[in-house]
């Protein structure tokens, strides 16, 4: 059942686009992330939905009613901002209840509702303290906690977790992802950080140039990206692109050739690119491994080696000054410097057109 809906979403500061009819559906107690640079009008997106800002057109509905014309605290929706929004002079009890008595809710319910929601979120011993005397990790749990008494219907966080260490980030991660599974509501998140996307969202919504560039599961926009841009902005490290070209002897099939004539069977249907002259080659890390010089694909030279315990990146310099990331075993005895062959897995190779469209494996024509 659908929760949230926009409708061709617009939204401009003068002369400056921000949101050009932005369109989404999202079902009941789905958590969705918005991610995308800098200036992607995520932000801008998630406020329109809280009320915060006005949308120049188009419609924003929430569970059958249309929302938009109505006053944020009457919109059924709680916003988590970036920069915790506590009152320095509340305890963490006095700020939590601070939205309810506005709203009139009993003071019984109200101790009641704080006293669930501080033992879930496990600052109930926090809530006489002030929140100059907590931690960043704390008072972002009191923010948190600050929405769910308030028993909305929709969640909105506004990267929620930019502002806490490395460490403290990570185990915040696991926490929300525990946290939605006992909360009886619908989750957006916007985030420029694509491992919380990938670790908490069921879906992500890819937003670059005032668009939506693609909506779907983690996985899915990492294996099947829609455009260049999502396929290079999403993974770590980006997606591999080389110019190549359509083999004249590709059947169903795309064969590609690079320009030392070295082929590469891919997946890839070709119907569909057969006619674009303008072809990039998209490798994922993993799709490119280590051999000795003269046995793989392609010969490099070894620029950057990143070792990370498990395995090791090994960052190459093709011989036309094309860049390229491998991946080899984690004791990898490869130095920068030396001369390498690489393995290209042409299986699980992407191609992408002269318009930027991705083309994958087992791509309908």
């Amino acid at each position: 059942m659908t929760c949230l809906s926009l409708i061709d979403v617009c939204k401009s500061y003068g002369s400056i686009h921000v949101l050009d009819g932005v369109s989404l559906a999202m079902e009941r107690k789905e958590f969705i992330a918005f991610l995308g640079p800098s200036g992607s009008g995520k932000s801008t997106l998630l406020r329109i939905i809280a009320g915060l800002e006005t949308a120049d057109s188009g419609e924003v509905w929430l569970d059958g009613t249309r929302i938009d014309r109505l006053a944020p605290g009457d919109r059924g929706v709680a916003l988590v901002f970036q920069q915790y929004a506590l009152y320095p002079h509340m305890t963490v009890r006095e700020n939590m209840a601070f939205g309810l008595r506005n709203a009139k809710v009993p003071a019984n319910e109200i101790t009641d509702r704080i006293e669930t929601v501080a033992a879930t979120l496990e600052i109930d011993r926090l809530l006489d303290r002030k929140p100059g005397q907590l931690s960043g990790g704390q008072r972002q749990r009191v923010a948190i906690g600050r929405a769910i008494v308030k028993a909305p219907k929709l969640f909105l966080l506004d990267e929620p977790l930019s502002n806490l260490d490395a460490a403290l980030r990570n185990r915040t991660r696991v926490e929300l992802s525990q946290l939605r599974q006992r909360v009886d509501a619908s989750v957006i998140m916007v985030t420029h950080d694509q491992a919380e996307a990938m670790t908490l969202a069921d879906r992500i919504v890819v937003m670059n140039d005032r668009r939506i560039q693609q909506i779907g599961t983690p996985m899915d926009i990492y294996s099947r990206p829609a455009n260049r841009f999502v396929a290079r902005f999403v993974g770590s490290p980006a997606m591999t692109m080389l110019p190549v070209s359509l083999d004249p002897t590709s059947g169903e099939t795309a064969i590609v050739r690079f320009a030392d004539g070295t082929k590469v069977a891919t997946l890839v249907a070709c119907d569909a690119i057969r006619d674009d002259q303008n072809i990039e080659l998209g490798l994922r890390p993993e799709s490119v491994t280590i051999s000795a010089p003269g046995t793989g694909t392609l010969d490099g030279v070894a620029i950057i080696v990143e070792r990370l315990g498990d395995r090791t990146l090994v960052y190459a310099q093709l011989a036309d000054g094309s860049e390229i990331t491998a991946v080899d075993r984690g004791d990898s005895m490869i130095r920068m410097g030396d001369r390498i062959g690489l393995l290209i897995d042409g299986a699980s190779a992407h191609l992408f057109a002269q318009d930027g469209t991705g083309h994958h494996a087992g791509t309908p024509a």
